[in-house]
């Protein structure tokens, strides 16, 4: 498809059935117009989420290109987070061709039929219909094979790694509350043998009642090689000197909790960044793009992610 101006205008012609659908979360509203923006559906037609929602969407929309002798029908909708995606692989098997409009496009010019902004799923398809017919539309990229598996290894990586971070600053937000000296001790938190520690005797008078013998009988539990007298020593003189708030049960629970939080999603982000690099591996050329000076296999993986299959581009501006 064409992506100028003029082009998505030209591809809405005389012969077009552009149908504007106001997508739900369960129930949908579609409304069909010709291709000078006259209504030619009856009413507001209603279909929910569901195979049974979709066919009756299709003998609705064939049943209106009969009546009026079209041959080309075009569907638009907003890009309303994941809810068009079940809709949009049933258009895509069907061979009908699927848009979206801008939803800042749809709040702003709404008002223009009645004077008010306010959103009704009756007036939404129509206005999305009429911007596919102004040509105001972009072609959504729906990912097959191997790219559709390294969007949503790259989806589940973005969204582990905004919840391992929001478990590191709960831990460190922990720490500065019940021994705020510990992130002087440890120039960082998860710091292996820090974390030991904590996990055994998080609190200040855990610390102080183990002593520094009872610390590295700990990291020897645990076969850390090297452990050092020296640091077991800097954290007992910390937890005795500490202005930290005394905690109780309650304090000790939540930092457990919060370590086995953490550890879960470490080991998460570990799996699927393996699985992502085995991935990458995988795309044609994409040793290519590894080749590059300063590009690491994630930043490989999520502009592949995004971008796709680049042969289906005749543009470098396309992307």
């Amino acid at each position: 498809m064409n992506y100028t101006q003029n082009n998505k205008i030209e591809q809405v012609t005389s012969e077009s059935l552009i149908v504007g659908i106001d997508i739900g979360s369960d129930l949908n509203y579609a409304r069909a117009f010709n291709w000078r923006g006259i209504e030619l559906s009856r009413k507001v037609f209603k279909f929910r989420n569901s195979l049974e929602g979709f066919n009756s969407f299709g003998l609705w929309v064939n049943e209106i290109l009969e009546e009026n002798k079209k041959t080309h029908l075009i569907v638009g909708c907003e890009p309303t987070g994941h809810y068009w995606m079940p809709f949009g692989k049933f258009l895509k098997a069907h061979d009908v061709e699927m848009v979206f409009v801008n939803p800042y496009h749809v709040h702003q010019i709404k008002e223009l039929d009645d004077n008010s902004p306010k959103k009704t799923d009756y007036k939404d398809s129509k206005t999305i219909a009429k911007l596919v017919v102004d040509g105001r539309f972009c072609v959504p990229y729906m990912p097959e094979g191997i790219y559709a598996d390294l969007r949503e290894a790259v989806s589940s990586r973005d969204r582990i790694t905004k919840e391992l971070n929001a478990a590191s600053n709960r831990i460190q937000r922990w720490l500065k509350i019940y021994f705020p000296e510990y992130l002087g001790v440890y120039k960082n938190f998860d710091s292996r043998t820090g974390l030991m520690v904590l996990k055994e005797a998080p609190l200040l008078e855990d610390l102080i009642k183990l002593g520094s013998e009872g610390i590295v009988k700990i990291w020897r539990s645990y076969k850390v090689r090297a452990v050092g007298i020296k640091r077991a020593q800097t954290l007992v003189s910390a937890a005795h000197e500490s202005i930290g708030i005394k905690g109780g049960d309650c304090a000790r629970i939540e930092i457990q909790m919060l370590l086995e939080d953490y550890a879960v999603k470490l080991n998460q982000l570990e799996k699927v960044t393996e699985i992502l690099e085995h991935e990458v591996l995988k795309v044609p050329n994409a040793e290519k793009l590894l080749a590059i000076k300063g590009i690491g296999i994630v930043s490989v993986a999520g502009f592949l992610a995004e971008v796709g299959d680049a042969r289906r581009f005749t543009s470098p501006k396309q992307i």
